[in-house]
């Protein structure tokens, strides 16, 4: 979850000097082995990890991410972070065979009123808004009710054929969700959802979250964080990158000059991108 834009009517104090607490939830490569599924459900075309041998990006891998717009599959690096719902198995073949890694960008941890599956998630799970409009933070204690939903999801980017997922909002129990979520629910509902999708043969990265790294990075093969330069956290992924796996990472306030030295120091994959996280990017 991208850490919400501040509003005109705030610029003007913070010109002044005044500062405003950020939001700890914000929003919202080449690699090792290949394979095929070893989950149930029919095989998509195209070749797919083994269990246990999903594709581990290295850190350091070049990416892009494009969640809105047009997707522009000229940039010419080695993986694409794409949105799951938004796009065909034909996409993700086409990525396939200009030899790009996809990985399925998903909401795990927050309700969006757009999705074709929106219908499906009771009331009594959808809670507080997270900042965005159309979304609202999910009561992840509720493993009974999301567990299904998330497999079926799982299954649909398993389906189309991506490599691996991001799975979005995996911080709620820093955030004023409207229920009591704590650091051990967080902890059991991320490693949750890397089981599924690890039992679906696909990779999967851990999202901000950063207080958990040392807890999680056994759990996940890779992470997606955003704007740690600008609040000075890049350095809490350090355990991704001294395990051999990517910190794809992103910013939106800064220019390239005020962090790409210490994302080339820490083998960060990082660029700069623009709220709505369309095709513009510019890589370090």
């Amino acid at each position: 979850m991208r850490r919400p834009t501040v509003l005109l009517a705030l610029l003007a104090l913070l010109l002044a000097g005044c500062s405003v607490a950020p939001d700890d939830g914000p929003r919202h490569g080449p690699s090792a082995t290949d394979g095929a599924d070893g989950a149930g459900g029919a095989e998509p075309p195209g070749a797919r990890p083994t269990p246990g041998a999903w594709w581990r990006p290295a850190p350091g891998v070049d990416w892009q991410w494009q969640l809105s717009g047009r997707l522009d599959t000229s940039v010419d690096v080695p993986v694409y972070d794409i949105d799951g719902f938004d796009h065909d198995a034909a996409t993700v073949a086409g990525l396939h065979d200009d030899g790009r890694r996809v990985v399925c960008y998903l909401s795990t941890g927050a309700w969006e009123d757009w999705r074709p599956d929106a219908k499906k998630f009771p009331g009594s799970v959808i809670g507080k808004g997270n900042g965005w409009k159309g979304e609202r933070w999910l009561d992840i204690r509720r493993t009974d009710v999301l567990e299904p939903l998330l497999a079926a999801r799982l299954d649909m980017c398993r389906d189309k054929g991506f490599d691996a997922v991001e799975p979005d909002n995996m911080d709620g129990y820093r955030n004023t969700t409207g229920f009591p979520i704590e650091a051990a629910d967080q902890l059991r509902y991320n490693r949750l959802v890397a089981r599924l999708a690890h039992q679906r043969g696909m990779s999967v990265g851990l999202k901000n979250d950063l207080d958990q790294i040392p807890a999680l990075v056994g759990d996940f093969d890779f992470a997606v964080n955003e704007q740690c330069a600008q609040y000075d956290e890049c350095a809490d992924l350090t355990p991704f990158i001294e395990a051999g796996k990517a910190v794809f990472h992103v910013e939106y306030e800064l220019p390239t000059s005020d962090f790409c030295a210490d994302s080339r120091r820490l083998k960060l994959s990082s660029l700069l991108k623009k709220y709505e996280l369309g095709a513009w990017r510019e890589a370090c």
